[in-house]
């Protein structure tokens, strides 16, 4: 039996008043990798920001990593997204500090206290992402990718049962957009389950797998062919 990471069932989501998206049923089972596609303004983010507690979820059924997003209370996010791992588009690092204390900050704030087993994480993510040379120097002295590939080790330290990665490469030229799909591409294959709204087509060819897609409302799964 594959263990299910996320279920929403008959689902509707709503930005303040407006109705997003309605009666979405969708499943992911550890170890999936996800894409979810759909033009802007058909409710990518909206679903996103749903399933990280963002927006609140009023309507139908819906769990992640094992908390009920109806019954969500505002005291249970922090614990919530320790359990997922968010990467946005714009990476989001604190620039005010280098990528080691970068990710220190995360752990801390996390409740890690071990200065060793930080030190440790700190460099098993980097190195995940072949970034572990660089954790001395300042965000703004890296590329967009090597910052959006920080933003994924960021994303790892708690060892999180669901990454939902939000447009990662909207900002990244096509090269470096490959780069960092390599890097979700690898650690999907250690088993971690990865949920990636997109615009770019040309990852998903290059890429395939299973694919939902936001469109009149609806959330539905499409056939790779037909993209």
């Amino acid at each position: 039996m594959s263990h299910t990471v996320l279920e929403l069932k008959n689902a509707a989501i709503y930005q303040r008043e407006s109705l997003i998206l309605s009666e979405v049923d969708v499943t992911i089972n550890k170890g999936e990798f996800v894409y979810l596609i759909g033009k802007t303004g058909t409710g990518k983010s909206s679903f996103m920001k749903t399933l990280y507690g963002d927006l609140p979820l009023t309507e139908g059924e819906g769990t992640i990593v094992d908390y009920n997003l109806r019954t969500l209370k505002e005291k249970d996010i922090p614990y919530l997204r320790r359990k997922l791992g968010v990467v946005f588009q714009d990476f989001k690092l604190l620039t005010d500090r280098n990528i080691k204390d970068n990710l220190l900050f995360v752990l801390k704030a996390t409740g890690w206290k071990d200065q060793k087993a930080m030190e440790n994480k700190i460099d098993e993510v980097l190195g995940k992402v072949a970034m572990k040379s660089k954790s001395f120097k300042f965000p703004y002295q890296l590329s967009g990718g090597e910052q959006q590939r920080v933003a994924i080790a960021r994303a790892l330290l708690n060892d999180p049962e669901l990454i939902l990665a939000d447009e990662p490469t909207g900002n990244l030229d096509p090269q470096t957009s490959v780069e960092v799909m390599e890097v979700l591409q690898e650690i999907s294959k250690n088993g971690n389950t990865i949920l990636m709204a997109t615009h770019d087509y040309a990852l998903l060819l290059k890429y395939p797998s299973k694919t939902l897609k936001c469109d009149g409302q609806r959330v539905f799964e499409v056939v790779q062919k037909s993209v």
